[in-house]
C-alpha cells in the first residue's frame, strides 16, 4: 500500500500558475515546518507548507481546527512562542529576502507596516476609530 500525503495531492511547493507570472511574489513561503517542545518530547504542528502571494492577491489558509493555520501565519509574522522551533529548511521570502533570518528588530519593523495579520476574532483586532 502506498501512502500519499495531502501536500502531494493538494499543495505543490510552487503554484501551478507560477510559470505564467512575470513578477516576483511578495511572499514566497517554502517548506514551513514548525515543532513545539512539550513536556515529553516535541509536537510537529506544521509540516511542509508552501505558498506564494503576488501583488493584488488575497489568499486564505483553510483547514480543520488544529491543522496549523495559525502557526503557519505566526511563522510568517515572527510571532511564535519560545517553545517553537522552525526547521532550518523553511524560508519565508518577503520581496526576495528570507525574513526568517532577520533579527527580531528588523522583523518588528515589518510587522504592522509591511506585513499584517487579522487574528481569529477580528472585532478584537479591528477598531473603527483607527485607519
Amino acid at each position: 500500500m502506498t501512502t500519499i500525503t495531502l501536500a502531494e495531492n493538494f499543495a505543490p511547493a510552487v503554484r501551478l500558475d507560477h510559470a505564467a507570472r512575470h513578477e516576483q511574489p511578495i511572499i514566497d513561503a517554502r517548506n514551513i515546518e514548525v515543532a513545539f517542545k512539550v513536556e515529553h518530547g516535541t509536537v510537529e504542528a506544521v509540516k511542509d507548507v508552501s505558498f506564494q502571494l503576488y501583488r493584488g492577491e488575497t489568499i486564505a489558509i483553510v483547514g480543520e481546527s488544529g491543522s496549523g493555520k495559525s502557526v503557519t501565519a505566526r511563522t510568517v509574522m515572527g510571532l511564535l512562542s519560545r517553545r517553537a522551533t522552525v526547521s532550518p529548511r523553511s524560508s519565508v521570502d518577503y520581496l526576495g529576502q528570507n525574513i526568517l533570518k532577520f533579527p527580531e528588530a528588523a522583523r518588528r519593523k515589518l510587522r504592522g507596516n509591511r506585513i499584517s495579520m487579522i487574528f481569529q476574532e477580528p472585532m478584537s483586532s479591528l477598531n473603527p476609530i483607527y485607519t
